[in-house]
């Protein structure tokens, strides 16, 4: 059975072994191991993710599968006007395949839908496999950026989109 828990700060350390675990697969093939890392100390440290838990319209969820922590998902409630931003899903490599992320993708969707929001958007790195994932739950590149963060480092990723 697929389940989704609201993430409290007591839940922190969880998401960021998640983290460190689904990144370093996922990116591996894809990013430097020294942007991995980098990547994982701003986007993911104690004090960011505390922050994040605070603000009201950023909700994170761990995603589990047979009371299995899995994953989780963090998005953002009016990130943009009627707009929520799809900030991260990630799995771990033994639970991909198993729907989860459909699953997630399908949860955000009626999440979005109880807000005035009716349109959901996210960042995919161009070289990740995910984007086609994405397409298949009908959402569409809209843009293409390169984003400065930090340290010498960019994201090279297409914006993509889907209105409800």
């Amino acid at each position: 059975m697929i389940s989704f828990k609201k993430a409290i700060k007591a839940d922190i350390p969880q998401i960021r072994e998640l983290a460190n675990q689904s990144w370093n697969a996922a990116y591996k093939k894809i990013l430097s191991q020294e942007q991995i890392d980098y990547m994982l100390q701003q986007m993911y440290s104690h004090e960011e993710i505390s922050k994040q838990l605070e603000n009201p319209n950023y909700q994170y969820y761990l995603i589990l599968k047979d009371n299995i922590a899995a994953g989780f998902i963090g998005f953002e409630f009016h990130y943009e006007k009627n707009t929520t931003k799809l900030h991260r899903i990630y799995l771990l490599e033994d639970f991909k395949g198993l729907g989860l992320g459909k699953a997630a993708i399908n949860f955000l969707k009626e999440k979005t839908s109880e807000t005035s929001n009716n349109r959901i958007i996210l960042n995919v790195n161009k070289n990740n496999s995910a984007k086609q994932i994405y397409e298949k739950q009908g959402f569409t590149v809209y843009k293409e950026g390169v984003f400065d963060i930090g340290n010498g480092y960019v994201m090279d990723d297409f914006l993509m989109e889907l209105h409800l």
